[in-house]
């Protein structure tokens, strides 16, 4: 019964809302579950030509889903804190379409493939895929920095499931070569999982600027609840600030995630101008 489902559940992101802004689809039984199912109003445009952006986010989908999957967290979030009103910068990659090997090689959107279900502590990466995503990343950093002047130090990378498996790698990976190595103001892993902890080297740079928001759902039956403890353990031990929660739900969004992840944004890119405060988590 490992595979019949996920396809099953890529088809049925139809679910109307049933938390107004705050919803999510909540019926989904795939990775890419807590995409929200809300979609833009064409009079809520983007531009904002009269704002200069205080930071950025770019924010990954999860599995089988699209960047209109969590693109009202845009609107969500300065509902929420009135104070990231016009001020933030929100990029949604699209992840490319690849076979996914659990689901019988099907081909959907998905930054990396994967091998094990559910997804343990243990479970195999897919290395190749997982740096390919993180240069996708690091592409729409780079547009960011161009288009809008917006430094790295204050752009935070995150994502849900599978994204936040990939922006988490971007956050704290050292690059090779002895590249210089240029911190993010932060990281937020809704539902996530630390890959390739084997390898894992943060840069002290990135243990001390790029503070981690980490939201996990109690009863996720996907990617497991032990992957938090586990990859906060091993982010904290390498000196990365950590703030973790935990909620009553499976793999899906809640509204009290959506409140720290406000909070979070609010703390790390409009705060202080210096060192990232963390302290009102």
């Amino acid at each position: 019964s490992s595979g019949n489902h996920w396809g099953i559940g890529y088809m049925m992101r139809l679910s109307p809302p049933r938390l107004s802004l705050l919803s999510v689809g909540s019926s989904l039984s795939l990775l890419a579950g807590a995409g929200f199912v809300l979609r833009q109003v064409s009079a809520m445009s983007t531009s904002t030509t009269n704002t200069k952006y205080k930071g950025a986010v770019v924010f990954l989908h999860g599995l089988g889903d699209s960047p209109a999957g969590w693109s009202s967290i845009e609107q969500v979030l300065p509902s929420i804190r009135p104070s990231l009103q016009k001020k933030i910068k929100y990029s949604f990659p699209a992840a490319p379409i690849i076979p996914i090997t659990i689901n019988g090689k099907m081909q959907m959107p998905g930054w990396f493939d994967l091998y094990d279900w559910p997804i343990a502590v243990g479970s195999k990466d897919d290395e190749e895929g997982l740096l390919r995503s993180v240069s996708q990343i690091e592409e729409a950093v780079e547009k960011i920095q161009q288009d809008e002047g917006i430094p790295r130090s204050k752009i935070v990378v995150g994502g849900f499931s599978q994204g936040g498996a990939a922006a988490l790698l971007a956050a704290y990976r050292a690059k090779s070569k002895g590249s210089s190595f240029e911190p993010y103001a932060g990281c937020v892993g809704l539902s996530a999982w630390l890959t390739l902890p084997d390898s894992l080297q943060v840069p002290q740079e990135a243990a001390e600027k790029t503070p981690l928001l980490w939201c996990h759902g109690r009863y996720d039956d996907k990617v497991l609840f032990e992957q938090q403890h586990f990859g906060v353990g091993k982010l904290s031990e390498a000196g990365v600030k950590v703030t973790d929660t935990a909620y009553d739900m499976g793999h899906e969004s809640h509204p009290e995630e959506m409140a720290a992840f406000a909070a979070f944004l609010e703390a790390t890119l409009l705060g202080s101008d210096g060192e990232n405060p963390n302290s009102e988590l």
